[in-house]
């Protein structure tokens, strides 16, 4: 009887020290993943702040591309308005013959821009150009009614154009302040 009680005594100390090694490990491992952490952090938000403007960007041209596309599966007329001011935009499925008026039930999509992500100026293929107003991008069955670019800005004020192209319903985003093509008038093309 007496050889078990010192095994169950023995049996206690062992648990004891057993749980204080954990506990010790558990502290450890604790303190190696903040340091860790630590290091990662300002990868990680310079990471985040940069996917955060592609976000921005990103959600702009899918929105030129969903009324491009929309418009051209269909006989449907999309408009896509660009607010400077608020640096917010708008998606909208144009219903009424009135097209300065906007329906609640017309819009698809209504959104703004991060503070990581703004408008800097909108020019149209006809030498138009705004940087303050609204511009106003419809597009059809038969495509675009105006090409142009929107010159968008990041947090270092870099450009990048949004280029829209009337003949070919194409969205394209490209690095820099591109130069945009105007049409010429009749009289300076040669043939």
């Amino acid at each position: 009887m007496m050889r078990t009680c010192t095994a169950l005594t023995h049996t206690k100390r062992n648990t004891a020290r057993f749980s204080a090694f954990t506990l010790t490990e558990l502290i450890v491992v604790i303190v190696i993943m903040s340091l860790l952490l630590l290091l990662a952090m300002p990868n990680l938000f310079g990471l985040l702040r940069k996917h955060t403007f592609k976000a921005d960007i990103q959600d702009f041209v899918s929105t030129m591309q969903m009324a491009a596309n929309g418009a051209a599966e269909s006989n449907r007329r999309y408009e896509v308005i660009i607010d400077l001011a608020e640096q917010a935009y708008m998606l909208r499925e144009i219903t009424s013959p009135v097209l300065s008026q906007v329906l609640e039930e017309e819009i698809i999509v209504d959104n703004y821009f991060s503070d990581k992500c703004w408008v800097s100026y909108v020019m149209f293929d006809d030498d138009d150009y705004t940087n303050d107003g609204i511009a106003k991008f419809r597009v059809g069955h038969s495509g675009w009614q105006y090409g142009g670019k929107i010159v968008l800005l990041d947090q270092e004020e870099q450009p990048h154009s949004v280029v829209l192209n009337r003949l070919n319903r194409i969205v394209e985003l490209k690095e820099g302040d591109v130069e945009l093509f105007l049409p010429r008038a009749q009289e300076n093309v040669l043939f």
